[in-house]
């Protein structure tokens, strides 16, 4: 037999080549750079697209708060306005609805945080009339919990029920809304 048909015969098994199933590092590497591009891109649009959602929320809060209002007012008439979101608030439980707790405000929106806003009412003017404080105006506001993150805009409205916004996120309202 020649040299060559020796070497073919006897060639050891380290040599000859396996294929072995499964994924090389490289291959690894390759898809997990592909999902960090995919969550590099998808994070921040899931992010705006929540705070976009809470400023929808702020503003349907304030359409409610200013609903609750009239109701109060038109219930209370003694009293004028609310000046608390408190008064507007109130649990069913508790007994029936009072000056104190009217009951017109669902109990998160009550409290001053719903969906990333924080609510107030604020700058009540009230009169006196017959030794009884009668509230004449208000405003409400919805700020972000954290401007940037929960929210980008400051929302205020007063008794007139016209909404307005502060693009940086505070209560100086000064741009109507759409």
């Amino acid at each position: 037999m020649s040299k060559m048909a020796d070497r073919q015969i006897f060639t050891p098994r380290a040599h000859r080549s396996i294929r072995q199933s499964g994924f090389t590092l490289m291959e690894l590497l390759i898809v997990m750079s592909v999902i960090l591009i995919l969550m590099a891109v998808a994070i921040p649009n899931f992010m705006n697209m929540r705070s976009q959602a809470n400023q929808t929320s702020a503003i349907g809060s304030l359409r409610a708060i200013s609903s609750a209002e009239i109701q109060y007012q038109t219930n209370y008439p003694a009293n004028g306005f609310a000046c608390n979101l408190a008064q507007l608030g109130g649990d069913a439980k508790n007994g029936p609805p009072s000056p104190q707790a009217a009951q017109l405000l669902p109990p998160d929106l009550a409290s001053g945080y719903k969906s990333g806003y924080n609510f107030a009412l604020t700058n009540c003017t009230k009169v006196t009339v017959n030794n009884q404080d009668v509230y004449t105006s208000y405003e409400a506001t919805a700020v972000p919990q954290a401007v940037g993150k929960t929210g980008h805009v400051g929302y205020c409205m007063d008794q007139t029920g016209e909404i307005k916004a502060d693009p940086s996120g505070g209560v100086n309202c000064t741009q109507p809304i759409q």
